[in-house]
């Protein structure tokens, strides 16, 4: 045993707090000397909080054991239920308990098993991202081009993801400081540039657009909200066929 060790062991033996009751200031010595800390002031955090913890024990009758009053439940339950501890507190006590524990009675807490990982999928690559606006461009109506484009640009050029195009309206696409800029909206409010690739279809997807989204299917699109109220419902099959083609009746 060190010189360091030794002053270690002898401050754990000497400690003996006047709000500590005997018991647990005995029990709090058992436990953190027998958990091989280096440091003093490291002993000292941890002999509190094995300290308050053994307390709490004797006020539910446990068994002043360190199998019992170190078992996960039981400390749990003191960092969520004791009076009188802030919040930062108690996440400091159960940081130290959990400490103790493991070198006290490992048996009790067993390693963590690590969590798998998922492999990020990669970007898309520029021909990808062009076959997606050449599918854009392909749209059969000027509104639906305008808006495929956009939701294109608002995910390659922006970034955005999952519902964040929903609130973006064509008023959020700005020219600003040298560049384009949008104003995302919803629960994540930000500014966030966009590449040069995509600011000048992006721009012309907004300014089409104006109050509206550029991007996606429009918030009150009758054909995709209410489709038995739409004009093509109300045609018999045969006429929605050559209203589709366009052929002659």
């Amino acid at each position: 045993m060190t010189g360091a060790d030794a002053e270690v062991a002898a401050y754990i033996g000497r400690w003996r707090p006047s709000p500590v009751s005997p018991r647990a200031a005995a029990l709090a010595r058992d436990v953190v000397g027998q958990a091989a800390l280096q440091g003093r002031e490291r002993a000292k955090n941890l002999l509190w909080a094995a300290g308050k913890l053994a307390g709490y024990a004797i006020g539910l009758g446990l068994d002043l054991a360190p199998e019992v009053v170190l078992h996960p439940p039981a400390a749990e339950r003191f960092t969520r239920c004791a009076a009188g501890l802030s919040p930062a507190a108690r996440r400091t006590l159960r940081t130290n308990l959990r400490f103790t524990g493991r070198r006290v009675v490992p048996q009790l807490y067993p390693a963590d098993l690590p969590l798998p990982r998922e492999r990020s999928k990669k970007p898309y690559s520029p021909a990808q991202i062009d076959g997606y606006l050449a599918l854009a461009d392909a749209q059969p109506t000027m509104d639906r081009r305008m808006r495929a484009a956009g939701l294109v640009c608002l995910g390659a050029g922006a970034g955005l993801i999952r519902g964040d195009p929903r609130d973006v309206r064509g008023i959020d696409v700005a020219c600003r400081s040298g560049g384009v800029m949008v104003t995302v909206r919803g629960a994540r409010p930000r500014a966030v540039p966009v590449l040069a690739r995509y600011q000048d279809r992006l721009l012309a997807a907004a300014r089409f657009a104006g109050t509206a989204r550029p991007a996606g299917p429009p918030r009150h699109s009758p054909d995709t909200r209410h489709p038995a109220r739409s004009p093509s419902a109300e045609l018999p099959n045969s006429a929605r066929n050559r209203q589709a083609t366009g052929r002659p009746g």
